[in-house]
């Protein structure tokens, strides 16, 4: 299974990266497992996707929550909150 995951904003700036594809084949992925493997690379990544840090998810371009399944072939966009007036 895998999955891609395009960053947006200031974690694509910070996390040096706009886009990946992750191979996933090992478990079955929803969003929280999928961020608790993010951030387990320490970093960067621990900083700016932990759980008191506000961003967005969307799994196939639908907004998803923590227990939002990931299905194999994805696409995963992670992004802040947009504000606008």
């Amino acid at each position: 299974m895998t999955i891609q995951l395009l960053y947006f904003a200031r974690l694509r700036e910070v996390l040096g990266c706009e886009s990946e594809y992750l191979d996933a084949s090992a478990t079955p992925w929803d969003v929280a497992g999928l961020l608790a493997h993010l951030r387990s690379r320490g970093g960067a990544w621990a900083v700016e996707l932990a759980v008191d840090k506000v961003f967005r998810v969307a799994v196939n371009q639908e907004l998803a929550n923590q227990g939002t399944p990931i299905p194999s072939g994805a696409e995963v966009a992670i992004f802040p909150p947009v504000t606008g007036g």
